[in-house]
């Protein structure tokens, strides 16, 4: 348990000390917010569903999570050109340990960007519909913290250098959150669409952060969260099983 709460504290403190990388990592999600939510109201308005700041406000937070949490997983691939990786594995606790510890860091440094996502949509004028709510919102933003900061370590576990960085950033990680419905509603797709949308794990977490926020969704919420917890439980079985294959 030591482990774990070592590697769970430096990812941390790695996150709070590069305060360059919390403002950057706002850049995208002000864009989203600021042009699109504003910028495509009108029409979203005509379509019938309402504000449409209101309805991408989860999905901006749920990005952000998601890019924050994924990006720490492959922060491996730093460490191991660093040799942080190497004195780590040498260290005489299970590997086990280290890919929890390393999880759970990445995680929270993941809640934690999502929190201030989250504030800034609230100054820019989201508002949930209850705010008592609010707290099982972020239990959903927990869980997809997990799910993907479980994927990235696996990811990069498995990867040798950078160069495979791109690769993973276009064909994994940016189909993942624009297949999730966090910039368009899961209802009234076509059955190819709607079918690739209800594999995407993000979805559902994107979906029950509404549910919670905005007391709308596309599916049952309860659904919601034991898709989210079936994928967490993979990924983190098969985060340490590549986790525990990586050569010294």
């Amino acid at each position: 348990m030591n482990a774990i709460y070592i590697l769970w504290l430096r990812e941390l403190k790695r996150y709070v000390r590069s305060r360059a990388q919390v403002l950057a990592s706002l850049g995208q999600p002000l864009l989203y917010l600021l042009a699109l939510g504003f910028g495509l109201s009108p029409v979203f308005k005509k379509a019938g569903y309402g504000d449409y700041l209101q309805f991408i406000a989860p999905g901006v937070i749920g990005m952000s999570v998601l890019f924050s949490s994924i990006f720490s997983g492959l922060g491996l691939l730093w460490d191991r050109q660093f040799g942080f990786l190497k004195e780590t594995l040498v260290a005489p606790v299970s590997r086990v340990q280290i890919m929890i510890g390393r999880t759970l860091g990445g995680a929270t440094v993941a809640v934690i960007q999502g929190l201030l996502v989250t504030v800034v949509s609230l100054i820019a004028g989201f508002r949930p519909a209850h705010f008592y709510t609010v707290p099982l919102a972020l239990g959903f933003m927990i869980a997809i913290a997990i799910v993907f900061a479980a994927l990235g370590v696996a990811i990069g576990s498995s990867l040798q250098d950078m160069q495979g960085f791109q690769l993973i950033m276009n064909f994994m990680v940016m189909p993942i959150f624009f297949l999730s419905g966090a910039m368009f509603p899961l209802v009234g797709l076509g059955k190819i669409l709607g079918f690739i949308t209800k594999l995407d794990p993000l979805s559902y977490g994107i979906d029950g952060m509404r549910a919670m926020l905005l007391a709308s969704s596309a599916f049952d919420p309860r659904v919601d969260i034991l898709v989210l917890a079936g994928v967490g439980s993979l990924f983190i079985v098969l985060g340490a099983w590549r986790f525990s294959k990586i050569e010294i």
